[in-house]
């Protein structure tokens, strides 16, 4: 047998195999990044004899090997600073009298890769390099005065007119990072005001307060307070940190940061001087493309207040309010962001994070020697770690990363250290838990549900479920937060097992059908017509017969005129009740995989559509009456399995047979009818899936169609510039050019494809109008239900432990509310003008608690004044 060619050593050895082999300039690079893997502070002397003793000297190795460390390994930053430090102690190995010394080459070279990550506006290398130099400011490597200039060119961006949140906040953690790390050496020099950087960043935060009321993890809509509870904002806690160092000349910044340089001799040669920078503006990209009515095609993404949620107490977890607090909770965050790509090293690193930080910071490992506690400190580590992970999870309106990312990352830490992280992830799940009753944000609770669901699928399904039958949380009303919870993590666990093995684990006080939590049967298909007491039972089986034998669509669709004709003398409403009965046929001929289902449907696709547009055997506009239809049959063939609707549905737009609008209009109007038994004008988690579903296929729709206008754009000016050059060329050098030789109009393709965009467009807008209508008619009409008035108020709300079922539905409802408002800030802000006027025309202009709670929610989530 022939390997390619390849001969190939009975053994398995490859003798065509080339040895790879670093260079000493690889080396020496590798030996910077990895550095510290054992004792930092005694590696750094042993390290930069290495550097010295590489002859020739190389600087750009070395100054990549630093560049690496302090972007990608922010822990280790403060002793990078140490290492640069002693590199400037002696002269380079065969360099002439008086050439700069080693570290001053370095760090020269550092300095333009810092201009370019802030040309590129690469913020968390940015943000990370001014730590860097703001160690080297505290060792007085650097001058005083120039980084007090540069924390001073990234507050001005606080002050750039209509600057966005996301680039403000990033700027200005730039600043208050850098000055928390050097304060000390600027609050020494009295020309340098350290209160003008730290005042600037209080306005700018000042003028935040009503964002940050739409992203808090715990709501509270009797208040506009930007009070926080269970929750921190992150550029709040920069503020404050930044404020009690300042009132104490910057004391705790030592007891904040690891300050290695600190033991070396004091610095006497002359200071670097860092260079003047502006921070470039903003990268606003034009393609040219608008709507019909003038909007921007390509609406910017909106970023909002990080707030993140707190779990335990401060003697448990340190307080990211106060200096040692930020500086540890900020560490940890970057390195989460930064072993994105690889969690089981992020885990490794995170279990690995005490000896990065000041001794007696957390308590010890188990196993490892004793130490003395520091007072104020002595952490749990653990539950530091969950805290801060679950955070970022819960972060509003998205996380940073998907979801599963984080979950796998705490699914490692407890294979890694099951004793100690297993515990603290029993202690998260418990006070998330509590928090359920005190307002958890509707999709915070959403995503717990889903965590909660996968992490127990990674570890058997085990759980103290006693906690949640054995106290009274089971007779708790069923639209109760906790009630809801744990159906929802019961359904989501049956999904990722079968429902025979999750009714197993379950305690038998949770098999009661009064506790709604598992049904008895295994959730599945529901063919209304299989029974032959149903009127409609011998056409369904005709129907059924013809797709179960793979008839071709005229036939079926021949047969079902000829039923139609059979049907309309005693059947009310025909037409509906054939669709129903054909969609629910090729549905029970599906439903045996998903392979099968989408089998059924691509061979019936021009009978789908048919039936979509009002017809059967021809093919006609788009009718709602008949979309509505299909979807209500969808809904009702899988009502015990909801997650399949929400697929099916995905398909149906896949295919076109209904649009992302008929979807959003049916969430709102029948999915209760068909779902519950009857109309509700409330929102639940469910009816958001669908919607979220429908909108974000209409928003990639507008996004794949401007690639592709630009993309043949882009083809279209280069066959012009390619023209006109060709031409010109073959002219005589003094010969006038002919207009008639530049290429006028678009390609064929180009016109095409800037017509589906326009269209797309209409339907992206088209599907956010009639979500703001379903809303508006949900909690801001003339007649809606007294509880949508009564939740919002403070006396309801401190009462809630006697609330009904409409109770809670309806404070679910303003939580989706916000929730939409919040995630398709964008959208909204791009066509707020032409969608708000038709949705508010219908709210009453009287004073009325409500309608101004709408009405605030809207203004903050488009932008504009409150």
């Amino acid at each position: 047998m022939s390997y390619h060619g390849r001969r190939r050593h009975p053994r398995g050895e490859d003798y065509n195999r080339h040895d790879t082999y670093e260079t000493p300039e690889q080396k020496l690079r590798k030996n910077i990044i990895h550095f510290g893997e054992v004792d930092p502070v005694q590696e750094i002397p042993r390290l930069a004899n290495q550097i010295f003793d590489h002859i020739p000297a190389n600087v750009p190795a070395v100054t990549e090997g630093f560049r690496i460390g302090v972007t990608e390994q922010p822990y280790k930053i403060p002793f990078y600073a140490a290492l640069l430090r002693l590199l400037h102690d002696r002269p380079v190995a065969e360099a002439a009298p008086g050439s700069p010394s080693l570290g001053r080459q370095v760090l020269e070279d550092f300095w333009k890769g810092f201009q370019a990550f802030l040309d590129k506006q690469a913020w968390r290398e940015t943000r990370l390099c001014v730590h860097f130099f703001a160690h080297l400011t505290a060792a007085g490597v650097i001058s005083v005065h120039s980084l007090y200039e540069l924390l001073k060119s990234f507050t001005a961006v606080l002050d750039e007119f209509g600057v966005s949140h996301g680039r403000a906040s990033k700027a200005g953690l730039c600043a208050a990072e850098g000055l928390m790390i050097a304060g000390p050496v600027i609050k020494q020099d009295a020309s340098l005001d350290t209160a003008e950087i730290i005042n600037a960043l209080q306005t700018y935060i000042e003028s935040t307060k009503d964002a940050k009321t739409l992203v808090q993890p715990v709501v509270r809509l009797f208040t506009d307070t930007s009070v926080l509870e269970h929750a921190e904002e992150w550029l709040d806690c920069a503020l404050a940190a930044l404020q009690t160092l300042n009132g104490s000349d910057f004391a705790q910044t030592a007891d904040s940061y690891p300050q290695p340089y600190t033991e070396f001799p004091p610095w006497t040669q002359e200071a670097f001087n860092l260079p003047g920078v502006l921070v470039p503006p903003e990268v606003i990209e034009l393609d040219g493309l608008t709507t019909e009515s003038g909007e921007d095609a390509q609406p910017k993404k909106e970023e909002w207040p990080q707030c993140y949620v707190r779990l335990f107490e401060n003697d448990v977890t340190p307080d990211p309010t106060t200096p040692v607090g930020f500086a540890i909770r900020s560490a940890l965050i970057d390195t989460l962001d930064i072993f994105e790509v690889n969690r089981k090293d992020c885990a490794r690193l995170l279990l690995e994070f005490p000896k990065w930080t000041l001794p007696g910071t957390f308590k010890p490992r188990p196993g490892a020697p004793p130490q003395e506690p520091v007072k104020g400190k002595d952490w749990q580590l653990d539950n530091t770690l969950l805290e801060t992970i679950l955070g970022a999870t819960f972060m509003l309106p998205e996380s940073t990363y998907k979801a599963i990312y984080y979950i796998a990352l705490i699914t490692e830490l407890c294979k890694s250290s099951p004793q100690s992280v297993g515990p603290a992830v029993g202690k998260s799940i418990r006070r998330l838990y509590a928090l359920l009753a005190d307002g958890l944000d509707v999709e915070v609770a959403h995503r717990f549900a889903e965590w909660f669901a996968v992490h127990m699928s990674n570890f058997g399904f085990q759980w103290v479920w006693k906690e949640w039958y054995a106290i009274p949380d089971l007779v708790l009303v069923p639209q109760h937060p906790k009630r809801t919870f744990i159906r929802r993590a019961v359904e989501f666990e049956i999904r990722l097992s079968y429902h025979d093995r999750i009714l197993r684990i379950l305690p038998e006080a949770m098999h009661d059908a009064q506790t709604g939590v598992i049904s008895a049967e295994a959730p599945g298909p529901d063919y209304e017509y299989d029974e032959p007491t149903n009127p409609h039972h011998e056409p369904a089986q005709s129907v059924l017969n013809l797709i179960r034998g793979r008839a071709k669509p005229e036939d079926v669709m021949a047969h079902l005129e000829s039923l139609r004709n059979t049907l309309i003398e005693t059947t009310g409403n025909v037409d509906t009740v054939l669709r129903s009965v054909t969609v629910q046929s090729l549905l029970h001929i599906g439903s045996r995989s998903f392979s099968h289902f989408l089998n059924a449907i691509e061979r019936y696709l021009p009978l789908l559509r048919n039936l979509a547009a009002g017809q059967i055997s021809s093919s006609g506009g788009a009718n709602a009456e008949a979309r509505t239809d299909i979807m209500s049959a969808v809904a009702t063939f899988w009502k015990n399995s909801r997650h399949m609707i929400a697929i099916v549905f995905d398909k149906l737009m896949q295919y076109q047979i209904v649009d992302p609008t008929d979807v959003v209009a049916w969430t709102f109007t029948h999915c209760a009818v068909v779902t519950v038994g009857k109309r509700k004008a409330t929102f639940n988690a469910f009816q958001w899936d669908l919607l979220k579903a429908a909108l974000d296929k209409a928003n990639g729709r507008v996004m794949v169609q401007r690639r592709k206008v630009a993309v043949l754009r882009k083809e279209a000016d280069d066959n012009a510039a390619r023209a006109i050059a060709g031409e010109n060329a073959s002219m005589e050098v003094d010969a006038e050019a002919k207009p008639d030789v530049i290429p006028v109009g678009e390609s064929p393709q180009l016109t095409s494809a800037i017509k589906a965009f326009t269209v797309l467009t209409r339907e992206q807008k088209s599907a956010l109008a009639r979500t703001l209508d379903g809303f508006v008619d949900c909690l801001a009409v003339e007649g809606v239900s007294p509880k949508v008035r009564e939740v919002i108020t403070e006396h309801a709300w401190h009462n809630r432990a006697n609330w009904e079922d409409d109770d809670w539905e309806t404070w679910e409802t303003w939580g989706w509310y916000r929730h939409w408002g919040r995630t398709y800030s964008p959208y909204l802000r791009n066509y707020m003008n032409t969608i708000g006027t038709v949705a508010f025309a219908k709210v009453p202009s009287k004073a009325d608690p409500a309608v101004e709670l709408f009405r605030k929610t809207w203004n903050i989530a488009t932008g504009q004044e409150v």
